[in-house]
């Protein structure tokens, strides 16, 4: 093989690294970014979005929507967000050049309460196997 050609053949190679990660996991972790920011900031007025955590962000493929996922979500958080999504919106919008900004969604990641019951599991049998301590 001439070496022009394994040149090109090397550049192909390298513009295909961006599939190993896909467009919507990259997309995804942006929006993470920008929204845990932009929380983080609203959270000095707003006492109801102290301490959430955002997860991830679950986009769909034509970013119409995306659901933002959440450590824990009470009732007055999501209040909080429902009434913070229009601005939360606009700054996806100024901050992530995007085709649309998606509108968004706000839920607890049910990965978080599934690990919680698996720990919740194991203290039970390790308190059983120790002799109650």
């Amino acid at each position: 093989m001439s070496p022009a050609r394994r040149r090109d053949s090397a550049r192909r190679a390298g513009a295909g690294s961006s599939r190993r990660y896909p467009r919507s996991a990259r997309v995804n972790e942006v929006l993470r970014e920008v929204l845990a920011e932009e929380i983080e900031r609203l959270a000095d007025t707003d006492a109801r979005l102290v301490l959430l955590t955002v997860t991830a962000v679950q986009a769909d493929p034509d970013l119409h929507q995306a659901t933002v996922l959440f450590a824990t979500l009470g009732d007055e958080a999501a209040e909080g967000l429902g009434e913070a999504r229009v601005a939360l919106q606009a700054a996806v919008g100024r901050q992530v050049r995007l085709k649309r900004t998606p509108r968004l969604r706000f839920a607890a990641d049910p990965a978080v309460a599934s690990g919680e019951r698996v720990e919740e599991i194991l203290r039970e049998i390790h308190r059983r196997e120790g002799g109650g301590e």
